[in-house]
């Protein structure tokens, strides 16, 4: 059930000088990455400044993305939260406004457990019919996707299908990789460690 296969572009998002989205540029942006043959376009990720977007700029720059992709590649949602409620909000207004997939970043700042980490990922994936990639970046968040919890998540819930790795933990990597036995779709999401990932997958 992979979302997609190859490249996929953590787009940014463009401001005018007043702090509004600048949903011209952004069009030129995701244009570019589509003639220039990205498989897919992340948006409003980290890359895509969802911490400094309203629920609401992110909600319409979502929106926005499908309308300009119309299809042409993947799109993937960035709908996480530390409050699994908002979580799940966001990720059906994704799933309806047409993403394919949704991105989950773990929750920051709550200091979760592996097991609350289970319970907050598998709430807002059975919230939704599409695919969910998990979001490992402990550098951002304060918080580590044990290799275990994401097998976990991957086998007990149908519609998580991997996980965009950012620990920078290549270690970490091989095993999960070495648990998984093909089950988890891993992504590197460090592009400095994209050679090392795929020589291990």
């Amino acid at each position: 059930m992979s979302i997609f296969k190859g490249a996929g572009v953590a787009i940014i998002t463009p401001f005018h000088e007043d702090g509004s989205i600048n949903y011209i540029e952004f069009d030129r942006l995701a244009e570019f990455q589509i003639q220039n043959g990205s498989d897919a376009i992340i948006v409003a990720g980290t890359s895509g400044e969802a911490s400094t977007l309203t629920h609401g700029e992110q909600l319409n720059l979502i929106r926005h993305c499908v309308r300009t992709v119309a299809g042409r590649l993947s799109v993937i949602a960035g709908t996480g939260s530390n409050c699994t409620n908002t979580a799940v909000e966001l990720s059906v207004e994704a799933e309806k406004a047409g993403a394919d997939g949704i991105l989950l970043v773990s929750p920051y700042y709550n200091k979760a457990t592996q097991n609350g980490l289970y319970q907050h990922f598998k709430t807002v994936a059975e919230a939704i019919q599409i695919p969910v990639l998990l979001y490992n970046v402990p550098g951002r968040t304060g918080c580590n996707i044990q290799p275990e919890t994401i097998v976990r998540l991957c086998r007990e819930v149908k519609n998580i299908v991997g996980v965009k790795d950012a620990g920078g933990n290549i270690s970490q990597t091989a095993r999960l990789l070495a648990l998984a036995e093909g089950d988890v779709d891993v992504y590197s999401g460090n592009d400095d460690q994209i050679v090392p990932v795929l020589i291990l997958a």
